[in-house]
C-alpha cells in the first residue's frame, strides 16, 4: 500500500512550480540524458541509480568525479555554458552553493518526510543520505589488538593518519569537525582539532595520501578518516577481511550529502527527475546498498542492514547544530590547514 501511495504521488502531485511530476518525467525523457559531477558509480552506490534511470526513463548518463568545492566552482565558472546538470555535495557546502547563486530549487514529493535540519527552506538542497566520520584501518599494517578505536587512542599510537584534502573535499573537512567534537570543540571552534593534527604533522604521522580506494588497495593508508559508507564500500570491494571500519568511541560527526541542480542545467527536468528518484523508496534503498544511511525512514532489506556498522557505535556522533557558524569556519579551513597544520609536516 505504501509503494502504491508513493507511485500515485509521483505521478499526480502538483508542485509549487506549476507542473506535475508527470510533466517533469515527460520533459526529462525528451531531454534524454543527465550529466552529473561528484556522483561516481562507486560512491554510495550511484551505479544502481544511474542504471535504474536508464532502464525506466531512457536517460543516458555521464559523470566527472569532483570535490564539493570543485563542483560549485564548475557551476559558477561555466554559467550559461553549463556542461553539468546535477552534483552531490557535502552539507557543509550546501549553503555556500546557494549563496554563490549556482543552484535552482526543486522540492521533491517526499519533502515532508525530510527533517527540517536536512533541507533548505526553498528546496535548493535536500540531504538524501547521511554519513558519519569513521576510521578505516588496514589490518595488514596494524594488528587487531592495536587498532585505535578513539581519537585519543589514535593520538597515542604510532600510526599514520590520512584525512584527505582538507578545505576542498567535504569528507576531509568534516573529519576535522568530527575530531573537534570529540576534543571539546564545535562548529565555531576547531582549535582542538587543528592542534591535534598539527601535533601529528610534527611527529611525521600526517599522511598526504588521500583515503581513496586506490590508495587503500595499494597499502598506502594505515588509518584513513572517511565517511562510514565509503569505508564499508571500499572494504567490501577490496577485501572485507583486510579492513576494519569503525566509529571513534569518543565522538564523531554525522552529516550528509545533498544534490544541487545547476541553475543553468541543459537538462533541468532530467536533474529534477533524478532528485525525485533518489528520494523514492527504491532510490533510498539503492543508497543503503552503498552503505549510506537513507534520510527517509524506509524499510531496508535484511541483508543490506546487516552490512552496516552496529547502531551502538553511533551513540557519540553529533549532527551540526549551527550551520551558519560551520559555513563561516569551513570557508577558511583550507587556509588554516595550510598555515597551522601542513607547515609542520615532516
Amino acid at each position: 500500500m505504501k509503494k502504491c501511495t508513493a507511485l500515485l504521488t509521483l505521478l499526480t502531485t502538483t508542485l509549487i512550480y506549476g507542473e506535475t511530476l508527470e510533466d517533469i518525467k515527460e520533459k526529462a525523457i525528451k531531454e534524454g540524458e543527465v550529466i552529473s559531477v561528484g556522483m561516481p558509480d562507486n560512491w554510495a552506490n550511484w551505479k544502481d541509480t544511474w542504471e535504474t534511470l536508464k532502464s525506466k526513463y531512457k536517460l543516458k548518463h555521464s559523470d566527472t568525479d569532483l570535490s564539493s568545492a570543485q563542483e560549485i566552482a564548475k557551476f559558477k565558472n561555466e554559467g550559461k555554458n553549463a556542461t553539468a546538470d546535477i552534483g552531490d555535495i557535502g552539507a557543509g557546502f550546501a549553503n555556500i552553493a546557494v549563496k554563490q547563486g549556482v543552484t535552482q530549487a526543486y522540492k521533491t514529493s517526499y519533502w515532508d518526510e525530510v527533517p527540517e535540519w536536512a533541507k533548505d527552506k526553498d528546496g535548493h538542497w535536500m540531504l538524501a543520505y547521511t554519513g558519519t566520520i569513521a576510521f578505516i584501518v588496514d589490518k595488514d599494517k596494524i594488528p587487531e589488538k592495536d587498532i585505535p578505536r578513539s581519537w585519543e587512542a589514535l593520538k597515542n599510537s604510532n600510526f599514520k593518519v590520512s584525512p584527505g584534502e582538507v578545505g576542498t573535499a567535504a569528507q576531509a573537512s568534516s573529519a576535522i569537525l568530527a575530531a573537534a567534537y570529540a576534543l571539546g570543540g564545535d562548529e565555531k571552534n576547531l582549535k582542538p582539532a587543528i592542534k591535534y593534527f598539527a601535533d601529528l604533522a610534527k611527529q611525521g604521522r600526517l599522511s598526504a595520501a588521500a583515503p581513496n580506494i586506490q590508495n587503500l588497495e595499494r597499502g598506502e593508508i594505515e588509518v584513513g578518516l572517511i565517511w562510514d559508507f565509503n569505508g564499508l564500500s571500499y572494504r567490501d570491494t577490496i577485501d572485507k577481511n583486510r579492513f576494519e571500519v569503525l566509529i571513534p568511541s569518543d565522538g564523531s560527526l554525522i552529516s550528509g550529502y545533498t544534490t544541487i541542480i545547476n541553475k543553468w542545467a541543459k537538462n533541468p527536468n532530467a536533474a529534477k527527475l533524478t532528485r525525485e528518484f533518489i528520494f523514492s523508496d527504491e532510490g533510498q534503498i539503492n543508497l543503503a546498498k552503498g552503505n549510506a544511511r537513507p534520510i527517509r525512514n524506509v524499510e531496508l532489506p535484511a541483508d543490506v542492514k546487516a552490512k552496516m556498522i552496529p547502531d551502538d557505535q553511533y551513540k557519540g556522533a553529533k549532527s551540526i547544530k549551527n550551520h551558519e557558524a560551520w559555513d563561516n569556519t569551513s570557508k577558511n579551513l583550507g587556509r588554516v590547514w595550510q598555515e597551522e597544520v601542513l607547515v609542520n609536516r615532516k
